[in-house]
């Protein structure tokens, strides 16, 4: 078990030391990092020699967005329940596709679907997958949505593919995020011919513009704009959307504004939609790789991605691979039950609205320095300008070097801004100051050098 020992020692060494390194590696790290391209050597080499390399090697050159002064993508930490949680599934080493493979797997997803559906205050009778992210929750989703639609007009997709299928019409938004889009080209829609529907100065679609539609229709609203945290009006628009059209939530983080009273209005009517997908690892802090699509009427997600061979028994139990597209499959709801079970629900929203309180203390800082915040700040997010582009990515450039913590670009309505994203349980009032104070002294330094050319 030496092994065992030498990993949990250089874990702890990781995770304690986690602040006294720059978020994103050192270029010396990186450097020292690619020692390890090497040819692949003829003899074996004993596992410890192995974890050493790769501790020696590879931890310096990881970014450390376990952390508390990552900001970047929307990216989650990892809860220590759940990061545990996760290693001792990997001890197990379970292949969660059948309840026979692994009946704790199998049941803790059926714990974890039935405390999502609480959380989220969706109908009871609706199918939750466990999958690796929100882009293949939405490509499920729409698979299910694909289904219902085409069988309700005569045709079985299953059976005959979309080769002379009906047509089916289908709306975003303008803002509509890239893993729809990606999921919709996967799924055979396409992505030209998407009727997209205007959106108002935050991002949300607006209701008045969608078009009616006669034949079948998926609308796809979404739930946290990832640059301003905006939630689409989904109750208004289900309430008056028509009998053939089914309504996807693209929910990757925002969905999780319904686990806290003060923030579940921004996501009011989600109950209503027909599917939804959000991320595990971006706001529940699980660790990577996990999240879920959920689908109201079960029957229509089965159809879309169930299977059935002879060596496979019927289905007495709830077997986890008829929810998803995938088969042999890693046990997620291990790690995703015990985040649930460390935090319950007053852990889950104090984790919601911590991250919320410090965007808005991000956003209080650097509106007090003189800087313009380009959004409402009503969830996690924070888009700042220092100026015309050149500058704010100059700015950009000048924090993520100097690694006290570590943001990202994007571009906001024609105008290049940096953008703050908090999602990490690990987040505290004293990172976010230390933050604000290196993105302000990097923006002074950025200003100061302009004024002396």
């Amino acid at each position: 078990m030496h092994i065992m020992n030498q990993f949990a020692e250089k874990a702890e060494n990781y995770l304690s030391g986690i602040h006294q390194h720059p978020v994103f590696p050192s270029v010396d790290s990186l450097k020292e990092m690619q020692k390890m391209n090497e040819p692949l050597q003829e003899d074996p080499v004993s596992p410890e020699e192995v974890l050493q390399i790769l501790d020696e090697k590879g931890s310096p050159g990881t970014v450390k967005s376990t952390g508390g002064r990552y900001f970047g993508f929307v990216n989650g930490g990892s809860l220590p329940a759940a990061m545990m949680a996760k290693l001792l599934a990997n001890v197990w080493d379970q292949n969660a596709g059948l309840y026979i493979m692994s009946p704790v797997a199998a049941l803790l997803e059926e714990i974890s679907s039935a405390w999502l559906l609480d959380i989220f205050g969706l109908p009871k009778q609706t199918a939750v997958g466990f999958v690796t992210g929100a882009t293949m929750a939405n490509f499920t989703a729409l698979a299910a949505a694909r289904h219902y639609l085409l069988q309700k007009a005569g045709w079985n997709v299953e059976a005959r593919g979309l080769f002379h299928a009906p047509e089916i019409t289908v709306i975003t938004g303008n803002e509509v995020h890239v893993s729809i889009l990606k999921a919709l080209n996967l799924i055979g829609f396409g992505r030209e011919r998407i009727i997209r529907v205007a959106s108002d100065a935050q991002g949300r679609m607006i209701p008045g513009k969608v078009p009616a539609t006669t034949g079948p229709t998926i609308i796809c609203l979404q739930a946290g704009n990832v640059n301003s945290g905006a939630c689409d009006p989904i109750e208004e628009i289900c309430r008056n959307r028509k009998e053939n059209v089914w309504v996807h939530v693209d929910g990757a983080f925002g969905l999780w504004a319904a686990a806290s009273p003060r923030t579940k209005h921004l996501v009011k009517g989600i109950e209503l939609a027909d599917s939804l997908a959000t991320d595990a690892h971006k706001w529940l802090n699980v660790p990577y790789d996990s999240g879920f699509v959920f689908v109201k009427d079960a029957q229509s997600l089965f159809s879309a991605v169930a299977s059935s061979a002879a060596y496979l028994p019927e289905m007495s139990k709830r077997d986890p691979f008829q929810f998803v597209p995938e088969m042999s499959r890693e046990a997620r709801g291990i790690p995703v039950w015990a985040a649930l079970k460390s935090l319950g629900k007053k852990g889950l929203a104090g984790l919601i609205e911590g991250s919320c309180r410090s965007a808005r203390q991000f956003a209080d800082g650097l509106s007090k320095a003189g800087y313009t915040i380009l959004n409402e700040v009503v969830l996690n997010q924070v888009l700042v300008s220092f100026g015309d582009s050149e500058t704010t990515l100059e700015v950009i450039k000048k924090i993520q070097e100097d690694g006290t913590c570590w943001c990202g670009g994007t571009v906001w309505q024609g105008r290049t801004a940096m953008r703050i994203s908090i999602s990490s349980w690990a987040t505290t009032e004293q990172d976010v100051a230390l933050s604000l104070e290196a993105i302000l002294k990097s923006a002074h330094e950025v200003m100061n050098k302009k004024d002396e050319w």
